[in-house]
């Protein structure tokens, strides 16, 4: 999930909203595209605990440091979305 999206969601969240994608748009502090607003939110409905293991999983990424590449980032996230998967399976 886009880290400004996610930061979105969870502003809504802590406000005691249920994240659309409307809502979310307006949270927004960068212009993102809607299919990537549209994701994010489906994959929040769909698995509503997937925001705080995206929360975990992004702050051991700021404390690995901010050396990480983007292509590390995504693989990262890449691996995380895998095993839920398999954990869903």
């Amino acid at each position: 999930m886009n880290a400004v999206v996610f930061d979105a969601i969870k502003a809504l969240l802590d406000e005691g909203k249920t994240p659309t994608v409307a809502l979310t748009k307006s949270k927004l502090t960068q212009p993102i595209p809607l299919p990537v607003i549209i994701a994010a939110v489906s994959q929040y409905k769909n698995n509503p605990d997937s925001i705080h293991n995206l929360a975990k999983s992004a702050s051991v990424t700021v404390e690995a440091g901010s050396d990480i590449s983007q292509l590390d980032r995504i693989e990262q996230k890449l691996d995380h979305l895998l095993a839920l998967l398999e954990n869903k399976n």
